[in-house]
Order: C-alpha cells, then sequence, then structure tokens
C-alpha cells in the first residue's frame, strides 16, 4: 500500500514538474523582449486620457491600464529622439479632455523629438465634434503636418471660463454658507457666498483667462506661421468648418485614415513599421534606469492628512501627507540620491498636511538633498504650499499657481431642517462645544475663533513664502491674497523660476546635484513601487510596514469620499456645475488652503 501511495505522489510530483516547465516555457516566450524594427514609426493615441502618475494600487493599475502617464509619455519620446531607428511619429487626437500645462508638457516633447530631423504628423477626425476642440487643437499644433477627415470641423472658439454660484439654491432651500476667506482673491468659496463674481474674482479670471489665451494665440501663430491678427481673426469666426480650416491654414489637409497613414509611411520610406509608443517603450533600452540617482516624488491631488488615496469610482487621488513623508525620508536616508524632484499637480487641501511636506522639503535641503519642484495643471493654496521651500520651482506657461490664502467656515441648513420638520436638541459642555455643528450658527466667540485662526494662518503662509522664495514679507503680501497666477506670471513675480515640466526640473536636479548634463541619470520613485502582484499579496496578506521609517505602501483605496470638501465637490460635478471652474481652483471647506 505503501509503495502504491509512493508511486501515486511521485506521479503528481511529475506531472507538477513537468506542468511548471510548460507554463514557465509559454510564460518566457511570451515576456521575451522583442526588437524594435529597424525603421519605425512610432504611434501615439491622444484620445486617451493622459494621467500625472499611475497609483501604486492594484485597482488603480487595473483601472488606469489604457490611461497614458504624463511621464512615461514624454520619457519615452526623449528617449526616441536618439534612437536611429525611430524616424517619425504619428498621433491621432480629437477631443481628448488635457490640462493646459499637460497639453504645454507633451507639445514641447513633441517639439524636441521634431528638432532631431524627425517627422510628427498628427491626425483628427474632427477637433472637438459640436464641442469645444481647442486645446485638442492647440496640442495638434506641435506636429509638423495637421490632418483632418474631410467630414471634420475644428471646434476651435476661444476661452470661455465660467462659474457657477449656489448661493441663490441655498438661500431658496434654506441653507446658509458661514464662510470667511484671506484674502479678496481667495474665491473658491464664493460658489457657496455669492450669486455672482466679485470685483477681484473677475479681475483673477480675466487675468488668468487672457494669460492663458495669449499663450495658445503665439504658439499657434508660431506653429502655422500665421500673424497673431489671422490667428485671432479665424477664432473669432470659429468654430470652423473642415473647407474653411484648410483655407484659414490652420490644417494642411483633408483626407481619410488610410489616406494619412498611407502618406506617414510614404515619408518614412520603404520597410516602415507601426509600433505603438508603449510597445517601443517595453522593447527600447530604457532612459534615465542607470547613473547618479535622483528620487521622484509625486504630490498629486487634494492635500489631505494620512495616506494618499485612490477612489475607484471617479479615478481620483489624493496627496497624503504621510505617504509624501515617507517618500522624503527614505530618500533622504538613501546616500545614492543626489538630489529630489517633487512632481507637484494638487489644487490645495489640509492646512495641517501641506505643513507636514513643508517641513520634508525643507529637512531634505539641510540633509543636502537639493529638491526642484516641477508643476503640473495646477499647483495653487496647498499645492503651492508644499513646494515654496524648494531649491528650484519650475511649471509651465499655463500652471495654475499662487492662491496663497485661506479659507474655512461651515455650512448651515437650519432654516432648512425647519422647513421638512426635523428639529435637533443638544446638551453643552464648554462654552464653544457647538463650533463644529452644522446645525447652529457660530455664536460672535466662535466667530472671533474663526478669524483669529484664518489670520493664524495666513500669517504662517505669507511669511513662509516669504521665507522660502527670499522675497521682501511687504511684497508677498502684495502678490498673496489668494490671488491665482498662470506659470507665466508667477515667473514675473517670484513664485516660480522656470518655465518647463519634467524635461526642464530634471536638468535643474543635475546642476544642483553636481551631475553633468550629458550623463544619464536613474530616477527613482519613492515611495518605492511595489508592483500589482506585491501590492495584491500585501492586501491578501494584510502584511504591515514595521515603522512609518519604512512605509511601503505608497496608496491605500478609499470607496468615498471622506470630509465635507470632497463630497461638496463630488456633489457638484454630479450636477454639472463644475466645468472649467475646476481648471482653476478646488472649493475646500474646513482646514483649507
Amino acid at each position: 500500500m505503501r509503495g502504491l501511495i509512493r508511486r501515486i505522489l511521485t506521479w503528481v510530483g511529475a506531472v507538477a514538474v513537468i506542468y511548471l516547465l510548460v507554463v514557465g516555457c509559454i510564460f518566457l516566450a511570451m515576456t521575451r523582449k522583442k526588437d524594435v524594427p529597424a525603421k519605425t514609426i512610432l504611434e501615439l493615441d491622444l484620445e486617451h486620457e493622459v494621467i500625472e502618475y499611475q497609483p501604486d494600487d492594484p485597482i488603480a493599475k487595473a483601472a488606469g491600464s489604457e490611461r497614458l502617464v504624463l511621464h512615461d509619455l514624454t520619457i519615452t519620446l526623449e528617449r526616441a529622439e536618439s534612437d536611429p531607428k525611430v524616424v517619425g511619429l504619428v498621433a491621432r487626437i480629437g477631443a481628448s479632455k488635457l490640462g493646459v500645462a499637460t497639453i504645454q508638457e507633451i507639445r514641447d516633447a513633441i517639439v524636441r523629438f521634431r528638432k532631431k530631423g524627425k517627422f510628427a504628423l498628427v491626425f483628427s477626425e474632427t477637433f472637438g465634434e459640436f464641442a469645444n476642440g481647442t486645446g485638442s487643437y492647440y496640442l495638434a499644433t506641435g506636429f509638423d503636418e495637421v490632418w483632418m477627415q474631410p467630414s471634420g470641423d475644428v471646434g476651435i472658439a476661444g476661452l470661455y471660463l465660467e462659474s457657477p454660484f449656489l448661493r441663490g439654491v441655498l438661500d431658496k432651500v434654506g441653507v446658509k454658507p458661514r464662510l470667511d476667506h484671506r484674502k479678496e482673491y481667495k474665491n473658491a468659496m464664493n460658489m457657496f457666498t455669492e450669486k455672482s463674481m466679485t470685483p477681484a474674482q473677475r479681475e483673477a479670471m480675466t487675468k488668468i483667462g487672457d494669460g492663458i489665451y495669449s499663450q495658445m494665440v503665439r504658439a499657434i501663430s508660431e506653429s502655422r506661421k500665421l500673424t497673431v491678427e489671422e490667428v485671432r481673426a479665424a477664432i473669432d469666426k470659429g468654430p470652423l468648418l473642415g473647407s474653411e480650416a484648410l483655407t484659414a491654414r490652420f490644417v494642411d489637409k483633408l483626407g481619410y485614415h488610410d489616406e494619412f497613414y498611407a502618406e506617414a509611411k510614404k515619408r518614412a520610406g520603404q520597410g516602415a513599421q507601426l509600433l505603438y509608443l508603449h510597445k517601443y517603450r517595453e522593447r527600447a533600452e530604457p532612459l534615465h534606469k542607470k547613473g547618479p540617482r535622483i528620487a521622484l516624488i509625486y504630490g498629486v491631488g487634494g492635500v489631505a492628512r494620512g495616506k494618499s488615496s485612490f477612489d475607484p469610482l471617479s479615478g481620483d487621488v489624493s496627496m497624503g501627507s504621510d505617504t509624501v513623508a515617507a517618500g522624503f525620508r527614505a530618500a533622504i536616508a538613501d546616500k545614492d540620491v543626489k538630489a529630489i524632484l517633487f512632481r507637484v499637480s494638487s489644487p490645495g487641501g489640509s492646512y495641517v498636511a501641506s505643513d507636514v511636506v513643508w517641513q520634508e522639503v525643507g529637512r531634505a535641503r539641510k540633509a543636502g538633498k537639493p529638491v526642484v519642484v516641477s508643476m503640473g495643471n495646477v499647483a495653487g493654496s496647498g499645492g503651492y504650499f508644499v513646494a515654496m521651500a524648494a531649491d528650484k520651482i519650475v511649471a509651465e506657461p499655463g500652471t495654475i499657481t499662487g492662491s496663497i490664502g485661506v479659507l474655512g467656515g461651515k455650512m448651515v441648513p437650519s432654516e432648512l431642517w425647519e422647513k421638512i420638520g426635523l428639529s435637533f436638541e443638544a446638551v453643552q459642555f464648554g462654552k464653544n462645544a457647538g463650533f463644529f455643528s452644522m446645525n447652529r450658527d457660530y455664536t460672535p466667540e466662535e466667530w472671533a475663533r474663526l478669524q483669529a485662526w484664518l489670520d493664524r494662518v495666513y500669517e504662517d503662509f505669507t511669511s513662509k513664502v516669504a521665507q522660502g522664495r527670499k522675497l521682501d514679507k511687504q511684497r508677498v503680501l502684495e502678490i498673496a491674497k489668494g490671488r491665482v497666477w498662470t506659470g507665466e506670471d508667477a515667473k514675473g513675480i517670484g513664485l516660480v523660476d522656470e518655465l518647463g515640466g519634467l524635461h526642464t526640473a530634471l536638468t535643474l536636479c543635475k546642476q544642483l546635484g553636481q551631475i553633468a548634463d550629458a550623463q544619464d541619470v536613474e530616477l527613482k520613485t519613492y515611495p518605492h513601487d511595489k508592483g500589482a502582484l506585491k501590492a495584491i499579496l500585501d492586501k491578501l496578506t494584510h502584511k504591515d510596514p514595521d515603522s512609518s521609517d519604512k512605509e511601503g505602501s505608497a496608496v491605500r483605496m478609499q470607496m468615498q469620499s471622506v470630509d465635507t470638501a470632497q463630497k461638496i465637490i463630488h456633489t457638484a460635478r454630479q450636477m454639472g456645475l463644475y466645468g472649467t471652474r475646476e481648471v482653476l481652483e478646488m472649493p475646500l471647506l474646513g482646514d483649507g488652503l
């Protein structure tokens, strides 16, 4: 009997070994690195969303598998610039929703690619399809030639910044906004407190809009070899029909998809093959994987205390102070790190959480690790707070930044409760115990405490701006006041050092880290990305780090918003009230920068 059992176990073991060998061979065959064709045309689909970064969360990685990561896109184009096998680039574009700074960063990468003597052609079925296609067209003008389907149109009609105001609705339903701010340009709360723009809000939005619109017009003028007057006249006539766009020289050719690709292959020469950009990235020798080490730390989304989070329902991420601080601590402790590249794309959030990150930036500098901030679409309020202590700050011309101010308060729905017959009773211990209750208004003493808090935060914020940016305090008070600026204007007033994207910021990191400009570097993300498989295993086994210094999980998943501000933003989005305004500044309540 024992012999039979032994033979059965031997047979099962042999089958298992054979099975593992077969699976292993199949896996190796599937994962074996393929070569890049000798004559390659890179192919890029810009109809897909381009995101700032992929959170280190298995659900986020699965949900975002088709989304392009901005840094991967620009680095891959940089790698292709010097690859003799790559002869050109073709892209498809049309109605992708990209922030202005993201557009500028991709556009700059394409222009650098072209400067190496390689062609870049773009095709669009239509720019917008009876929707605003201004951003998509602006991006398209970074290519050599713009093709459009004969039935398509160029939905370019200018820039329209629209703000919703809920005060009238709140009055009707019986909700009283009890909010205050520092100072007059801190207009995020106006959505709830006003029925129209205040003079300060209109002034700031006009300045922002004029700045971004002028940047677009200048870029289109230069790339299409048209005068600024011709571009403005065409836009004022827009949206442009296909034939009108061709006559106005906004597009080069009207043709269909197959004709466009035939032209690209003809230009590349016999034997040219198409290859998706992400496939090229997998096959080509990687860039920024060896050499002196530079740490890359992401600060993306609203600033909050705790770990960074990912909401699988909306795709939103938050900048958790614990996660970002852990990244800085790890980079400081790593003796091989020569400099830190801190990518910030955030509309603000918690003052306390912002201060945590500010402190870590300062610690890194004291430890001899230069810090360069690269700003994305928006780095305002708390997003500027976390950046202001860096050695250098880089922003795109269209980045929304500044907003040096604070707001706070609560919504009081007591009249609404009365209308529907809902009542509350409370017992109180402590004179100001009801300070945080939304079911009653502030007392005079409580309102005075709120004012003291706002004054304290504003004083701290402006003082740290003066310290970090080496500006006179009086000058900071003049340019603060909660006002938002374009990156271009921010550079002029000293809030930003250089204009550009990650490419420019990395160059500055090399300079400050005393690394030769021509030398490649290892760009390593902190906290370390564990990868999808290990992240899943850690979740299943509930594996926790030994200490905060060894924090391994960069992102936690949240199934729903956890504070009042996020709930209001989510509701506004569902109501269709959160459109262009989102580009400028996210409304936040409570502990809000």
